[in-house]
């Protein structure tokens, strides 16, 4: 199913010094724990899915991780940093196509994405797969992203191009989640530990009314005025509530598998 991007059709660019200083080393680290605890978690699917963030200080470079690899194989140093016309500039390997064409024109389109992580995790899969709006306002971790969530439905294929990673980008508008119908989902963030605090938590919302909705019963809705005031709430210290669980992730990770850092 997943498909290595071709040769760019311009020569790499030389390796600069400042991708090897303490913050890329840092976002190295952030990203390949987010990579490590999803596989852990069940968040993935073979070689086929992918999470990226831009290269701190930098608007034209990207870290991803390299075609082949599962996620419990990605370490802080295999990840890739690629540009936006499909050049490797740091690392060994190419990304998969279809990061590259929806990761790099999601990237490159909106500045709030300093993270972009894809996947098709199970149940907010599921949830995509359904008729009609996929979250159900009913649980309570849901309303953590009251407001936040967009619906493509339009699903074109494998996104084997710039134009397919363009509608993709465009379909986000103001969003920091979108279910992709027939798909997965994708989830934005300004920091690696934001998109991972939210990819976790979706799945976690998901994982529940997609429980709920087996019984047969009726859900329960929160009233629309409770559940803008309970997502006020929750956005209150957010930033730093998704710093400590990422930080919690990568101890767990250091004490498990530590050999992600290296």
């Amino acid at each position: 199913m997943a498909h290595a991007l071709g040769a760019a059709t311009a020569p790499a660019i030389l390796r600069n010094s400042d991708l090897d200083g303490d913050a890329v080393r840092r976002a190295r680290v952030d990203l390949a724990a987010c990579f490590r605890m999803a596989a852990k978690l069940g968040m993935h699917e073979g070689i086929c899915n992918h999470f990226s963030a831009m290269v701190p200080g930098r608007d034209d470079l990207f870290l991803v991780n390299a075609y082949g690899l599962a996620f419990s194989e990605v370490t802080a140093s295999n990840l890739l940093v690629c540009d936006f016309g499909g050049n490797v500039v740091a690392g060994q390997g190419v990304p998969e196509a279809t990061a590259f064409y929806i990761h790099g024109r999601l990237h490159m389109k909106n500045p709030r994405a300093r993270a972009a992580f894809h996947t098709h995790m199970p149940n907010a899969t599921a949830l995509a797969m359904l008729e009609g709006p996929p979250l159900v306002w009913a649980g309570q971790t849901a309303l953590k992203f009251y407001g936040r969530t967009v619906v493509d439905e339009e699903y074109g294929g494998l996104a084997l191009d710039e134009a397919e990673g363009d509608r993709i980008a465009a379909s986000m508008g103001e969003a920091d989640v979108v279910f992709m119908k027939n798909h997965g989902v994708m989830v934005i963030g300004q920091s690696i530990a934001e998109a991972w605090d939210d990819l976790y938590y979706l799945e976690r919302a998901a994982e529940a009314q997609r429980l709920a909705m087996s019984t047969g019963r009726a859900l329960k809705p929160v009233p629309p005025e409770m559940a803008e005031r309970t997502y006020r709430q929750m956005r209150e210290g957010d930033r730093e509530s998704a710093r400590l669980h990422l930080e919690s992730v990568k101890r767990i990770l250091a004490r498990e598998a530590p050999e992600f850092m290296h």
